[in-house]
């Protein structure tokens, strides 16, 4: 039997919503909360991205990939467009994952 895979393309801002970070993970949680910790460094810790706006999901690496490319070519409205499509209160999605981390 095959084992079903799942993949998130997702989209972190920081707290203004000024800055957007466009990702693809096979591990959501894991992932965020990598961006909350600053675990790498760089952009995402520099500017404070680690609110979770937006993601979707995929059975297959090479769509989450092809998906993850597109979103960031969008221009921002564009990205903003799919963000309050999906979000509109913008809430981070991830604060109940991580209690203690988050205010």
């Amino acid at each position: 039997m095959e084992k079903v895979h799942q993949y998130h393309v997702y989209i972190l801002a920081n707290e203004p919503g000024t800055v957007f970070y466009v990702g693809v993970t096979n591990d959501i949680m894991r992932r965020v909360e990598e961006h909350l910790k600053g675990l790498h460094g760089g952009f995402t810790a520099i500017r404070g991205v680690n609110r979770l706006l937006y993601f979707e999901r995929h059975n297959y690496i090479k769509n989450a990939i092809k998906r993850e490319k597109q979103i960031k070519n969008f221009g921002r409205a564009e990205k903003i467009e799919l963000i309050n499509g999906f979000n509109p209160t913008w809430e981070d999605l991830s604060s109940s994952w991580f209690s203690g981390f988050k205010d």
